[in-house]
């Protein structure tokens, strides 16, 4: 190999105070495992000497707790972008000793390029093979990593045997242009190719790479619940109620479907749907359920970012790659989630929520307003193009003392203009084509919990005057009521 081999220690003292680092993957798929170690150890070597280590990190998603947490806990991470759900990061982000940018994920790579947000100066990719033409041949995950690899004057391999080199097939790599020279995405179906098997780059810019032989790492999903069972079987019977209907087309639109439990468990409904006929996704992570609807020959094809699956499951993809080449690709960021595509492909996009108020806005990131949970990531992305976009929740949490049907979301990121189904174990409210107070409520009598409904409909009589059903003296009437009596249905109107 041309290229120098180091330990990962090694590599981490290539990198600066103060640098800009670019790391592959979403969520754990295609994350780099080894040099975050590294790096916080050598922050904290450097500061028992007395001297800063601090990094910008950017991702494409959060890679995982070993990324993000261990970084984080040494005083490594100065400024990140543009997600993160990683509990002991999200502790320093609401400390403020983290500044974090929620940024759409779509979005990250261009604005680095247009100088926006600060860019990569050295990238640290997973790779399943690098060859001495400059060739990255990437693990499970796109991610941001084709973006890195081309701004960042420095690139560190971690080459990890345990990934099949086959993976190449897998992957599509395609840059667009930057304006004014930006034409359209040439994408017309989910299963189209559009770019290169790998990442090409002069081979003078990779620096070092490090040897790895581990897995990802993914946990297999929590059992689905009689809960999120509900919430699964309420949108397959609204999509199925639309097909019927003749409002979706005999071929069926592809699909996007977020990260979690509740996505997992519509997933596992519509394998089981008499109704709606074998489809395919374009969405921007690919977990176990999909790979077995493939299996059922439910799911025909899936477009991704990631292929976010258990070790088991991935296991059982390597066995049985001859099965899954042509029924997968994976594509950098900037495409898995464009919205120009998104709309040109008539996405159903499913997503999950914190909280949803009697308007249709959507919470996805806080709690109370002000403590970060989760970064948006790409729920707006799809939620503002998509054919139909649909968030759905629990009705409560916390044994009922918390209600996800509020008067006014503590935090907005998907506005009532891009939300048109809203859905909880109670029930489907279909907002499309109403105005604020008949969508108020169907929120109420479809989604919201029976013991939350008398506390939202007094809300909605005190609510008469304008156009919307907002009264700001009582707007966030349940969330202070948690906060002093720990449940909302102590709210005083």
């Amino acid at each position: 190999m041309r290229y120098p081999i180091l330990s990962p220690e090694e590599a981490a003292a290539l990198i600066n105070d103060g640098e800009c680092v670019g790391l592959s993957g979403l969520t754990q798929a295609g994350a780099v495992k080894l040099l975050p170690g590294a790096l916080a150890a050598r922050a904290e070597r450097m500061r028992a000497e007395g001297r800063p280590f601090r990094l910008t990190v950017m991702t494409s998603g959060t890679p995982n707790a070993g990324v993000d947490d261990v970084m984080a806990h040494a005083g490594v991470v100065a400024r990140c972008m543009p997600f993160q759900s990683s509990p002991g990061l999200r502790g320093f982000i609401n400390s403020g000793e983290v500044k974090y940018c929620d940024i759409h994920l779509s979005k990250l790579a261009q604005e680095m390029r247009y100088g926006h947000v600060p860019r990569v100066t050295t990238a640290i990719i997973e790779a399943a093979e690098v060859t001495e033409e400059g060739e990255i041949v990437l693990t499970t995950g796109a991610g941001n990593s084709a973006c890195f690899c081309a701004v960042a004057s420095r690139i560190i391999i971690e080459l990890n045997r345990y990934h099949d080199r086959r993976l190449r097939e897998f992957h599509d790599v395609y840059m667009p242009q930057d304006p004014p020279q930006r034409t359209a995405i040439p994408l017309q179906y989910p299963a189209q190719r559009i770019g290169a098997k790998v990442i090409k780059v002069s081979p003078e810019k990779i620096a070092a790479v490090v040897l790895n032989n581990q897995p990802d790492g993914v946990a297999p999903f929590k059992e689905i619940t009689e809960q999120t069972a509900r919430i699964g079987r309420n949108i397959v019977r609204f999509l199925e109620n639309e097909y019927v209907n003749g409002r979706l087309p005999r071929e069926f639109p592809p699909l996007q479907s977020g990260l979690g439990n509740v996505a997992n468990a519509a997933l596992a409904a519509l394998g089981h749907s008499a109704v709606i006929p074998p489809f395919s996704m374009y969405t921007e992570v690919i977990q176990d359920n999909v790979i077995r609807l493939m299996q059922q020959g439910r799911c025909l094809f899936a477009s991704s970012n990631t292929l976010t699956l258990s070790d088991a499951m991935l296991k059982e993809l390597y066995a049985n790659f001859d099965f899954f080449k042509g029924k997968i690709l994976l594509r950098g960021m900037e495409i898995s989630n464009n919205p120009e595509v998104i709309r040109r492909l008539g996405v159903i996009s499913m997503n999950t929520a914190i909280e949803m108020d009697v308007c249709g806005n959507v919470n996805s990131s806080h709690l109370f307003g002000t403590s970060m949970m989760n970064g948006i990531g790409g729920s707006c992305d799809y939620a503002r193009a998509s054919r139909i976009s649909i968030f759905s929740c629990p009705s409560t949490a916390k044994d009922g003392a918390v209600s996800a049907i509020v008067p006014m979301v503590s935090h907005v990121d998907q506005t009532e203009h891009d939300v048109a189904v809203l859905v909880t174990e109670q029930g489907v409210a279909d907002l499309r084509g109403l105005a604020p107070r008949e969508r108020a409520e169907r929120i109420v009598e479809n989604c919201a919990h029976p013991t939350y409904r008398p506390l939202l409909r007094r809300y909605l009589e005190l609510s008469q005057g304008g156009h919307s059903p907002n009264t700001l003296k009582h707007a966030f009437a349940f969330h202070s009521a948690y906060r002093q009596t720990g449940s909302m249905l102590n709210a005083q109107f």
